[in-house]
């Protein structure tokens, strides 16, 4: 579904228009405090902002907060974990067997402690979470930033395959290969202000 955003802003971001189709993913770019984070938090109504979002012409404000967040599902650069077992955070860990081995972890993971895991792990983990409520759309805050090459590819390639089916994604990224490849557009923020460019 095509989600639309106009007008959007909130304090340490100026009104931003535009509108990402289901199935394409759109790269934002920006240093650091630039206000990307803040952007895709006001997308999913996590912070208070002002302006039109809406999901497949349906006006967010006629959803309910967790249906729309469901919906459009932020992936925050460090996710929350509120449980010490990881399969508590999942639904079902018994079907993400196959997601967790393309991710690079071991399907046993599930019963390891959130504590003992690396920052890249969690991050996979938490992709994984947020790809089990089947989202329209993936708002992603830098969904690689603590992995390595191979782990990276791996990530990449799942989230090909989810926007190939029709996830539409907007997708945080200081790389600017990494942008090439995953983007044609790139939203380019800075000191809070969003304008766009070809990637």
């Amino acid at each position: 579904m095509r989600l639309d955003v106009v007008g959007l802003s909130r304090q340490g971001l100026e009104p931003a228009t535009f509108t990402v189709a289901a199935g394409e993913c759109l790269a934002i770019w920006g240093v650091s405090g630039a206000g990307k984070s803040l952007l895709l938090r006001a997308i999913a109504d996590l912070d208070p902002n002002h302006g039109r979002v809406s999901l497949g012409g349906v006006a967010r404000e006629s959803m309910t907060g967790p249906d729309w967040r469901r919906r459009v599902t932020y992936l925050a650069a460090e996710p929350g974990w509120w449980t010490e077992r990881v399969a508590d955070h999942f639904d079902d860990w018994g079907l993400q067997a196959e997601r967790a081995e393309r991710l690079l972890l071991p399907a046993h993971m599930g019963d390891a402690p959130v504590a003992r895991l690396s920052t890249g792990e969690r991050q996979r983990l938490a992709l994984m979470r947020a790809l089990e409520r089947q989202p329209s759309v993936l708002l992603l805050d830098e969904p690689t930033a603590a992995l390595d090459g191979v782990a990276r590819d791996a990530v990449e390639s799942v989230l090909a395959e989810r926007q190939a089916a029709g996830t539409a994604l907007l997708w945080v990224t200081h790389d600017a290969a990494q942008s090439a490849r995953i983007a044609r557009r790139r939203l380019v923020v800075a000191a809070g202000r969003v304008t766009e460019e070809m990637a």
